[in-house]
């Protein structure tokens, strides 16, 4: 069981950023994934997470080609997939509550409100926000609060694999370890994999099973056509 990219090629308006590269995350694993500026880490992650489309290669999911992205991609395969983003505010719809930001993606699907309450209570409790902090909107609380609440929506479906997109960069130290903890904990529980993308080493060398570096393509792979 494992999420692979398979000699993915990706880049924007021509211009490309990742060039052949290939990163396999397995159930329970915990991947690091470090490389200079401009190195398409967080392209990788897009292409991983089924939100950008890449100009060549492709995404398996436990096996099975992925063709598409997007809502082209059947709601069961993209809930196997979760991304916890490096901003929780650019991540987050100012007009939601906490309790509504983490319900979101199990209303998109249509759960029934009794779960969809419940689960939520679960998830707030698990990373620690408490009933008053859960009826705030985004402007209200602080950005290791948001990341929290993001942590959990991202949670909610009970995905196979977390994509931490340079997820801890914004954080303090206590909530850095508090995330990390959780993702640890439900790892543990569901056999979660889990891919790491940081500048920081010591933080890869604590929390990864092992590190990946990504280089920026060379000179001459820069520019690439759009897909046909």
């Amino acid at each position: 069981m494992s999420l692979v990219a398979e000699s993915v090629s990706a880049g924007y308006r021509g211009r490309r950023v990742l060039n052949g590269v290939s990163l396999t995350v397995a159930a329970g694993e915990t991947v690091g994934l470090r490389g200079p500026s401009g190195s398409g880490k967080s392209t990788l992650v897009r292409v991983l997470a089924l939100l950008h489309t890449p100009d060549a290669g492709h995404v398996s999911l436990d096996g099975v080609r992925i063709e598409g992205v997007r809502h082209r991609v059947p709601v069961s395969v993209r809930t196997r997939i979760a991304v916890l983003f490096q901003s929780p505010r650019a991540a987050s719809d100012p007009r939601l509550t906490l309790a509504d930001l983490i319900a979101e993606p199990l209303r998109a699907v249509r759960r029934p409100r009794e779960g969809i309450a419940a689960r939520v209570a679960e998830l707030a409790d698990r990373v620690g926000l408490t009933a008053d902090l859960l009826t705030r909107r985004p402007h209200a609380v602080s950005d290791g609060q948001l990341q929290r609440a993001c942590l959990a929506r991202a949670l909610a479906h009970r995905p196979a694999y977390l994509l931490c997109d340079e997820a801890t960069t914004m954080l303090d130290a206590s909530t850095q370890a508090l995330v990390a903890s959780v993702i640890t904990a439900e790892q543990r529980e569901t056999g979660l994999g889990v891919l790491v993308v940081s500048h920081d080493p010591a933080l890869l060398s604590r929390w990864a099973d092992r590190v990946v570096t990504v280089a920026p393509p060379r000179r001459s792979d820069i520019s690439a056509p759009q897909p046909t």
